[in-house]
Parts: C-alpha cells; sequence; structure tokens
C-alpha cells in the first residue's frame, strides 16, 4: 500500500477487508464497462461507471482524495449489478472491489442517530434470525388483511406526510398466507433417487414467497432429489454484504457452513440469485479465517443455481401444456455474478405451449439490487421505468426471473403502469407445467 509522509491523515484503505491493490491496478480505464452498467446508462456521468468509481477508489487509496461525502455518495449509487464484469477484458473483479471499499466506508463515517439505528435493526437484529423476520412479515400481513392498508389509503395520511413514504407503501408486496419453514425436513423424491440435495431457504424468500418455495421442492422431487432442508441455516449475508458490513456476513457465512456440510449431501441448491451468488463465494469472503477457509471453499463448490442444477441433472421436460407468452429477465447475479444465462431459458423453453420472446436489454438490471430500492428509492425507480419499456415491447404474458427482488421490483413496476403481465420465477412456471401434466 502506497505509504502517506509523516503526519498526514492515514489512508482509507487498511486492515485485511482492504480492496486488493492487485484487483484494483487491474484496471486500464478502457472503457469497455460503460455501456454496461445501468447507472451510467441512465446519467451519462464517468463518476457513476465502474471507470469512474475505481478511480475514486485508486485516488483515495493513493491520498490523492479525501473520504468526502461526495466520494461516497458514487460509491453509494452503484447498485453492485456486475454486468460490467461481463464486458471487462481485463477481468477486474468490480464486485471485490465495491464491497470492499463499501466495508471501508462502513467503519469510518459517522451516521446519525436515526440511520444508525435502523441499519441496526433491519441488518443486525431482523434478517439473521428468521423468527424474528417472521413475526415483522405476519406484522405486514395483518396489516394488509385487517382492513387496516385500506383505511390507511383512503385517509391519505402517509402522502400528507411524505410522498415517498406513501409511494414506498404503495409498493409493498402482498404478503400470501402460506409461507416455508426451514424445519430439518426431508422431502422424498418421486421414484428412483437420483441425487440428494440441500435447499437454501433464505430470509426473505420463504415468507414473501412461501408458495413458491414449495413449487421448487415440488420441482426437484419431480426430478428425483431427496431435498433436505437443514433447521439450522440462516440468511445467506448476501445484503450486510453489499452495504460493507462484513463481519455480520462472515458471521452468518459460519453458520450456514456448520449447518449444511453436515446434512450429507451431494449439493446444496439456491433458487435466489443473489442468495447463490454470495454462497459461492464464501471461499473469499472467509479466506483469512483460519477455522473456515477450507469449509468455505468446498461450500462454495457445493452450491448450485437452480437452474444450473436441472439442466446438468438432467430435468424431465413437462408433457403439460402453458399457453402463454413469456420473456425472461436476466436477474444481475445470476447473468453476471454467476455467469448463469442460457439454463433458465432452457427450462422455459421446454414447457409445451410456451412462446419465448427474448426482452430487449434483458441482461440490465431492474433496479432492484437488494436493499437498493430502499436506499437509493429515487435512482431504482428511474431504472425499472427503463426496463418496464422494454417489458411493454415483448408483449408478453408472463415475464420470468430468477431473484425474488427482481420479481418484487418487477411486480410493483407492471401495477404502476397498470399492465396485465405476470411476474413469475421460472421454476414456477416448470411447477405449473409438471401440475398440469399430472391432471392430464
Amino acid at each position: 500500500m502506497t505509504g502517506t509522509p509523516s503526519g498526514e491523515v492515514p489512508l482509507l484503505f487498511s486492515g485485511p477487508d482492504a480492496p486488493s491493490e492487485s484487483d484494483l491496478y487491474k484496471c486500464v480505464h478502457c472503457g469497455f464497462c460503460l455501456q454496461a452498467c445501468p447507472t451510467y446508462l441512465e446519467t451519462g456521468l464517468e463518476t457513476e461507471s465502474p471507470r469512474g468509481r475505481i478511480s475514486l477508489m485508486k485516488a483515495v487509496n493513493e491520498g490523492r482524495v479525501g473520504l468526502t461525502d461526495g466520494v461516497i455518495r458514487h460509491w453509494e449509487l452503484c447498485i453492485q449489478c456486475r454486468a460490467c464484469e461481463v464486458a471487462c477484458p481485463s477481468g477486474v473483479p468490480y464486485g471485490r472491489l465495491i464491497e470492499a471499499t463499501m466495508a471501508q466506508v462502513e467503519t469510518k463515517r459517522k451516521l446519525g442517530l436515526i440511520p444508525r439505528i435502523v441499519s441496526d435493526i433491519s441488518l443486525r437484529r431482523l434478517l439473521p434470525h428468521q423468527s424474528r423476520l417472521g413475526m415483522a412479515v405476519g406484522a405486514l400481513r395483518l396489516y394488509q388483511t385487517s382492513g387496516l392498508q385500506r383505511a390507511v389509503r383512503k385517509s391519505g395520511l402517509l402522502r400528507a406526510l411524505s410522498g415517498q413514504l406513501a409511494e414506498m407503501e404503495e409498493s409493498l408486496p402482498a404478503i400470501p398466507g402460506t409461507t416455508f419453514r426451514a424445519t430439518g425436513q426431508v422431502i422424498p423424491a418421486r421414484g428412483e433417487v437420483r441425487a440428494r440435495v440441500a435447499l437454501l431457504s433464505g430470509c426473505v424468500m420463504p415468507l414473501v414467497h412461501g408458495p413458491q418455495m414449495h413449487a421448487i421442492t415440488r420441482v426437484l422431487a419431480r426430478n428425483g432429489c431427496e431435498v433436505v432442508v437443514p433447521k439450522a441455516q440462516v440468511c445467506c449475508g448476501a445484503l450486510n454484504s453489499h452495504v460493507g458490513d462484513l463481519e455480520t456476513a462472515r458471521n452468518l457465512a459460519r453458520r450456514n457452513i456448520d449447518a449444511f456440510l453436515d446434512s450429507g449431501v451431494e449439493a446444496i441448491v439456491v433458487a435466489s440469485a443473489g442468495c447463490g451468488s454470495r454462497m459461492k463465494e464464501y471461499g473469499h469472503l472467509l479466506r483469512e479465517d483460519l477455522d473456515y477457509a477450507e469449509k468455505a471453499g468446498r461450500l462454495s463448490a457445493m452450491t448450485r443455481d437452480i437452474h444450473e442444477f436441472l439442466v446438468a441433472l438432467p430435468f424431465e421436460a413437462p408433457s403439460g401444456t402453458l399457453d402463454y407468452r413469456v420473456a425472461y429477465q436476466d436477474s444481475c447475479h445470476l447473468s453476471s455474478a454467476q455467469r448463469i444465462t442460457q439454463p433458465p431459458r432452457d427450462l422455459l423453453q421446454s414447457i409445451p405451449g410456451v412462446e419465448f420472446v427474448e426482452l430487449p436489454r434483458a441482461s440490465v438490471c431492474c433496479g432492484a439490487g437488494g436493499t437498493y430500492t430502499l436506499t437509493e428509492r429515487d435512482f431504482s425507480l428511474r431504472l425499472l421505468d427503463s426496463k418496464m419499456n422494454d417489458v411493454e415491447e415483448t408483449r408478453a404474458d408472463v415475464v420470468a426471473t430468477a431473484n425474488p427482488g427482481c420479481l418484487l421490483q418487477l411486480q410493483y413496476g407492471a401495477a404502476k403502469r397498470g399492465l396485465p403481465i405476470d411476474m413469475r420465477y421460472v421454476v414456477e412456471l416448470l411447477d405449473e407445467a409438471y401440475r398440469a401434466e399430472d391432471r392430464q
């Protein structure tokens, strides 16, 4: 690391979570990343591109620029979609760089009391604890089903207090009555057992998309998989990682390693693109942990995205017919971080009756980005608006995707425009085709 003259303020990047200089200086500023970056495409500003953000990282690292609010703001506006990694001819690991940079920011900047409390409650008191998160989501469901939501909206109170608060309330997903719980259950395979796998339940998905989680287990069982759902598993840590809270992410990773490596399975199947990306990178996250580094590498090697897993198995094509025109939106952490693009399309195109159409700019981020839709609401909605323009072009009945945040974002986009388009998981459609087959 570049030294600092005596008496000057120490450089920002320090400690085990500092961005690697070998990673930082791989960037040759060629500009291939520009047309892949959603924030650059929206603004046209160099500082809102991967190249520009890396230039700021270098400037801070070399002591040429201080850690100002303006510098931090450019990093915060990055949605961490990692599309730049696919476009980069030099192999710059931008995801690692921005994650490490945000970890440095997290330890050095001073937040106000309210933001600090909100961050602590959401990222450390709720997400890592499924029972607490379940209570919070249950309270939300009660709000929606009791008539209170209708009364609040009719009163206009939220809009009087804050237009942004009212808009965020309107974007809340409808919470289903069916949840999915990790209780250590073992779901038997249908017919001959072809594989024994563990399933990541996750944190938000089993509460907000419980019926879809059950569909996932049915698809795996239908394809000869005995499915183990370890009770001791926890949140994958992706959301904590994105905001620089790497210590909590590491603690969650250790708990998942203990839960999954003891389950006696040959693969760990993940149905959320963001979670799968995080778990496949546990090896890097725990590289300095003498007790867990080797085990983290083993778990990462065992982790499979569900689309990737089914196509490699291989899955049995359904005979049940679905009369839908279907477009597919690439989830960033599946297409860009995991480099998985064809398997979801293979699954969709295997369903009889489905007319598959490519979505224009399918690999460009929809604006969900984990907590981004909350922390950078205005820009998230700008990206969503651009995405919905592309969706309308397809004239699709259904848009399929592979990540819960993407699904929620697209559902809100369709609702805002009054579009009669269903937003579904790819595997959810496969399950529907299998069930149609069983009814024949």
